[in-house]
């Protein structure tokens, strides 16, 4: 027995967890009920299931060229989802577009009480 048929299903099993933890973020975004909780939904998954996609993919393919392209698809893809959704989310809490009822602890009410208008001398 080679190694192939074991590589094989376990890209096949990456590449399916990895749809499938997709398809609960894209449920997510439709399920959850502010913005906060689908930016969760959004960007927890959705790295999680594209790294089990790029595992299964690497598997599969065994290639090296390939693989380390696929490598930098998911540090890329982990270091931007991170900072694209704080600074999304800071920028919905400065438009008011944060449901505050929904929020366990406010720690940014306090420091935008304290920070001094963009522009002032």
């Amino acid at each position: 027995m080679s190694w192939t048929t074991p590589l094989d299903v376990a890209a096949a099993v990456c590449i399916l967890l990895g749809a499938v933890l997709t398809l609960i973020a894209a449920i997510g975004q439709v399920r959850m009920p502010d913005l906060l909780s689908r930016m969760h939904a959004a960007t927890k998954p959705q790295v999680l299931g594209t790294v089990l996609i790029v595992l299964g993919l690497s598997l599969r393919l065994r290639d090296p060229g390939v693989v380390g392209l696929l490598l930098l698809v998911v540090l890329l893809q982990m270091a931007t989802s991170v900072v694209s959704s704080h600074m999304v989310a800071r920028a919905s809490f400065r438009a008011g577009q944060v449901r505050h009822d929904l929020l366990v602890v406010d720690e940014l009410s306090d420091e935008q009480l304290h920070e001094e208008p963009r522009g002032a001398p």
